[in-house]
């Protein structure tokens, strides 16, 4: 009985440990920046009438400074130009940062607005900051979330999975919707 007892306990020993380490990554096994390279900064998508860009100006920025990435929409249809119906912007730039396995949220205000686009004229907006977090988040988060709030990013490689997503109506009340994707990568180092 006490060899069943005590095989139990070892057993047990590695399942408890395991629960407490929060899926956490061993720090031996960490990526490092030097593990990744920048490989599209320039991504174009088309879907029906409208071209989807998004760009990042450069492939590495110089930590603690802003990035510069921008999104574009360009009307290619047969009209002179087109209404599209969107929430506080039709731009999204939802990033992961890739040596921390941080998720950066893009949070959007949803009024419905309307944008008229001009055929062969891009609409841009250019990233601003984004991203969020809790009182209940660690400390190290928190911070690097502030940071990239601010636009003053922290080292690391970043994946930009950027998306227009609005809505047409024809004249007889017919609406498409869209939601066109494209992603571009960058690093910031410490210099």
């Amino acid at each position: 009985m006490k060899k069943i007892a005590f095989l139990s306990l070892l057993l047990m020993v590695p399942l408890i440990a395991a629960c407490g380490t929060g899926g956490d990554t061993p720090v031996d096994t960490i990526p490092s920046i030097d593990d990744y390279s920048v490989s599209n900064t320039k991504a174009s998508t088309t879907d029906g009438d409208f071209i989807y860009r998004l760009v990042s100006e450069q492939e590495q920025y110089a930590s603690g400074g802003p990035v510069e990435v921008y999104a574009e929409l360009e009307y290619v249809g047969e009209e002179d130009s087109i209404d599209i119906y969107h929430a506080g912007s039709a731009f999204f730039f939802p990033m992961e940062e890739k040596t921390r396995g941080y998720q950066l949220d893009y949070p959007m205000i949803e009024p419905l607005l309307t944008t008229t686009l001009t055929k062969g004229e891009p609409l841009r907006e250019s990233y601003t900051g984004s991203g969020g977090y809790s009182d209940q988040d660690d400390a190290a988060y928190i911070e690097f979330m502030q940071q990239v709030m601010n636009n003053e990013f922290p080292q690391g490689y970043y994946i930009v999975n950027g998306y227009a997503n609005f809505f047409t109506e024809s004249p007889d009340g017919v609406q498409t919707d869209y939601e066109i994707h494209a992603e571009v990568d960058f690093k910031v180092i410490d210099e």
